[in-house]
Parts: structure tokens; sequence; C-alpha cells
């Protein structure tokens, strides 16, 4: 086997890869001749004999009009910061109005910090979630208290949250020494104050030095909104700190298993430690959102909690982690998803290939712990390849090493290949010249003495490829896999997903 399953460099016209041009190519461009055009007339109007619906005639009548992306404003960043399970996810949450953040009654559910976009009477902020600060703490936990440092260094202003409750603790204190060194603007938040009863243990909170301590409850929604008024005050009108999002970055899903690699695989593009990484599985518990570029090109990398076995079993932050998972997909272009090189591919893997192509997203395979397989398991890898990723043998593949950083690059040229191919239309006079020659050469078999014919076909949309044939009849689903494997053949699809479907229509009646 060589070091890449199968991944080739794909040059522009200029016979260079596009990757060294420092900018995404666009989808390709498919022309189509005079011939081609003369064809898709004459078989549109063909189609007058047939009965069509408002939904078809709105099909076959819409313009093809380009999607462009616009710049978006240097947001204010305003991050929450304190120590574990004083309520900073569920405070989020309340400012958000939905239920963003993971939360459960326990400390140390968010680990990473987590940026999200939240308004407030007119001005757009980002409001970044930290997990709990402590002090004189190993293990993951130093990693999330330094996390939440980073996120005050790169924040314009800070919410400090306290429990009120329990009052100022020694660690409250060291923290707060860690926001007079950042000399940021802080607003002190006092919550868990549910009543009027709690307003007197609020003010004891004045002993912190940081002034008025503002009386919040994160779960019911009391004083939050003269909290935010507060920081809407402490937060400059132009940010320091805040990262513009260029025109049309590409969003990319690092998806897979719990402990294959997924926040390593992100530190190790972004050369810093973004997210925490620890052997334990199930680290990340919210996607996490970091804009990188990389030689040249901004893409948001989203990392994403491990989709686990049995999801409808889990409990707690691991259900709520899966869900957000699944809506990151949702919201991503591109999916990569981390297979563990190592160990032979499971269930689980399978099922979450499934979950990405249904999504309809762009899809590249990494093959991440190279650098630990063994010769002996070469050979097997290759069969299970051929075996068990058959469904998605047109998604481009890689051989990687989070740990060390090997061949991370080579995922440039297989996000840029996919992605094109997400965005790829064929002219609907190509498609159906395309059409016409596959079929004079392979026809539908016969069924009960009948053959369907193909009339008329026409792409509805891209990202994900979507095509629409107009029939006389049924059309097998075998055929259209067999459709679908020339059109891959004959124009490319590599990375992304294709959907024909079949609209039968009959003649009209005279």
């Amino acid at each position: 086997m060589t070091d890449d399953l199968r991944l080739a460099d794909h040059p522009n016209e200029a016979g260079e890869p596009d990757a060294a041009a420092g900018v995404v190519p666009a989808a390709p461009e498919i022309t189509e001749t005079e011939d081609d055009v003369a064809r898709e007339r004459a078989l549109r109007a063909g189609l007058d004999e047939f009965e069509l619906d408002e939904e078809d005639a709105a099909l076959l009548d819409a313009e093809w009009a380009g999607e462009e992306s616009e710049p978006e404003e240097i947001l204010p960043v305003l991050a929450v910061v304190g120590r574990p399970n004083v309520g900073k996810s569920t405070l989020v949450n309340r400012i958000l109005g939905s239920r963003e953040a993971v939360v459960e009654d326990q400390p140390g559910v968010t680990r990473d910090r987590v940026p999200y976009q939240a308004d407030w009477a007119g001005r757009r902020f980002t409001l970044v979630d930290t997990g709990g600060w402590e002090v004189d703490v190993a293990g993951i936990e130093s990693k999330v208290a330094s996390q939440a440092e980073v996120a005050v260094t790169l924040a314009d202003a800070v919410l400090f949250v306290v429990d009120a409750q329990v009052g100022a603790t020694s660690t409250d204190e060291r923290v707060v020494e860690m926001l007079r060194r950042s000399g940021k603007p802080v607003v002190l938040v006092a919550n868990k104050v549910d009543g009027a009863a709690g307003e007197a243990d609020a003010a004891y909170l004045w002993s912190l030095g940081l002034g008025e301590p503002h009386p919040v409850s994160g779960l019911h929604g009391r004083g939050t909104g003269d909290l935010l008024d507060a920081a809407m005050a402490a937060l400059p009108e132009v940010s320091e700190h805040g990262e513009a999002r260029p025109v049309g970055p590409r969003r990319v899903a690092l998806v897979g298993r719990p402990n294959v690699g997924k926040s390593s695989l992100l530190n190790k593009i972004a050369r810093e430690d973004r997210v925490v990484v620890h052997d334990e599985a199930g680290t990340t518990r919210d996607p996490v959102d970091e804009l990188i570029e990389i030689k040249g090109v901004p893409y948001w990398f989203v990392d994403t909690a491990g989709i686990r076995r049995r999801q409808h079993l889990t409990q707690g932050a691991d259900f709520y982690a899966g869900l957000r998972t699944a809506a990151a997909i949702d919201k991503a272009e591109v999916t990569v998803v981390l297979l563990d090189a190592s160990e032979s591919l499971t269930e689980q893997d399978q099922r979450i290939l499934s979950q990405v192509v249904d999504s309809g997203r762009a899809l590249v395979l990494a093959f991440n712990k190279w650098d630990l397989m063994d010769e002996d398991r070469r050979p097997f890898l290759e069969r299970e390849i051929e075996k068990d990723l058959g469904q998605v043998a047109w998604a481009p593949r890689v051989n990687v090493s989070a740990r060390t950083g090997w061949h991370t690059e080579k995922l440039v040229p297989a996000l840029e290949q996919a992605l094109s191919s997400w965005d790829m239309r064929i002219p609907t006079g190509r498609l159906n010249a395309f059409l016409g020659e596959l079929v004079a050469a392979h026809p539908h078999p016969l069924r009960g003495g009948k053959q369907p014919r193909i009339l008329f076909a026409t792409q509805a949309s891209t990202r994900p490829p979507r095509f629409v044939i107009f029939a006389t009849g049924f059309v097998e689903a075998q055929y259209r896999r067999f459709i679908e494997r020339r059109l891959r053949e004959t124009f490319g699809f590599e990375g992304t997903p294709i959907s024909i479907s079949v609209r039968v229509r009959e003649k009209r009646r005279r």
C-alpha cells in the first residue's frame, strides 16, 4: 500500500496545484456545445406533451443563480469565566436564548473555550463559554484552566461568574488576581440568585473588589437584562481581539468516534493548542469553531464530540454532546471523518459515515494514527476498505498522524476537491447529451414487457448535487446507481454525495 490510499493532485490550467495559488478553487466549469443546447431545447419542447404540475414547471423554468458570501464585521468578544459548576454554561444559554452549550449538574462539563454569536439591544458580539478555572490542578483540569486563561487574554471584556449561594471562595480570589493581571474590564456576576432573599448573599461579593455584583439567575433569567446592559457598557465599540470572518470561509466538521484524534488533528492544523486534548475518551463536549488559515485559505474548523456507540442509551452531557455533533454536521459544508487506521473498522464507524452521507455534506476520509499501524495491519486495512467502505468509494482518502503532524497538509487538496465537487453544476444541455449517449448504449432493462423512457433531466441544485429525471415509467434503483456511477466517471464528483430522483409523467390526454 502506498502512503496515500487514494489522493491525486488536480492541476489547474497553469499546470500547478490549486492549493499553491492560495485560493479555494471554484467548481469546475463544464461547457456545453451548440448541439447540446439544441438537444436540450428539443427535449424540453417534447415535455409539453406530458402532464406536468406546478412544481415541475417551476423546476424547469428556474434560472441558476450562484451563491455569494458577505463578509462579517469584527465583533467584540465577551468571555464568561469562573470556577467549575457556578453556572457559566447555563448563563451562556440564557444569553443566547437557546440551549447551545452542554449543561449538566456536575462540575467540569465544559472543557474548551467555545465561541457563540450573540446580540443584545441591537449590538452583536461574540460570547465565549469556558471551562472551570481551578488552582493547582493536574491532568485534564489544568488544560481546561489554561484554555480559560487564553479566553481572557483574547477577550475585550469578561463576565466573572460567582455562585452567590456559596459566596467567594479562595479559588474565586485567585481568579480575581488573574483577571486584574489581564487588565480587562470585568463585570461581576452573582449567579444562582433566584429571589429577593438571595440578593443579600450577592452583596457579600463586594469584598472581591471588582465593583458592583450583578445578581442574576442563569437558570430562570432573573436579572440577565441588567447584566447585559452592564456588559455592553464594558465592551468597546471597536474590538481589539475579535476576528473578521473573511469572505466565503468553508465550514469543515471533524467527526468520528471518541478518542480517534479529532482535537489533536485540529491543534496540529492550527499549529497551537486551540482545544483540550487528553487520553480520556470524550474530552470534547461542545462543538468548537476555530478560524484557521491554511496556505492563505481560511476555513472554519469545527471540532465535535465523539459519536458514541449507542446514542439512545447515553445520558446527561454525553447525550447532549451527541445532539450538538449532529447539528454541527448539518451546519458544515464538508465533513472529515476520522478513522483509526491502527484498529479494525467498526459498525460505529459505518453509522457515522451513513449519518454524514444522509446529511448531504461533502466528505473526506482521514485514516489517523497511521504511525501506530504495523506492517501486518496494512493488508487487513486494504480488505476492510474494499469491503466496508464501498458506499463511500467516491470520497478522497488521506492517511495522517495527528500526533506527529505527518501528512496533515494533504488534507487541504482533499478538502478543496470535495468542496469543488459539492459545488459543481452540469449544464442542462450537457447533462441530457450525456444521458442520451448512456441510454443508447445501455438501455433500461425491460420489466413486464415495458421499458421506461427518459424524457429530460436537469440539475435542481448543488451542495450536494441533486438531479431530477423525467421519465415515462419507474426507473429502478439499480439503474439509478448505474447513472450515478457513470456521472462520477464522466464529470468527477469526487468527495460529494449525489442525489438522483425520478418523476414519472404520463402523456396528456387528447
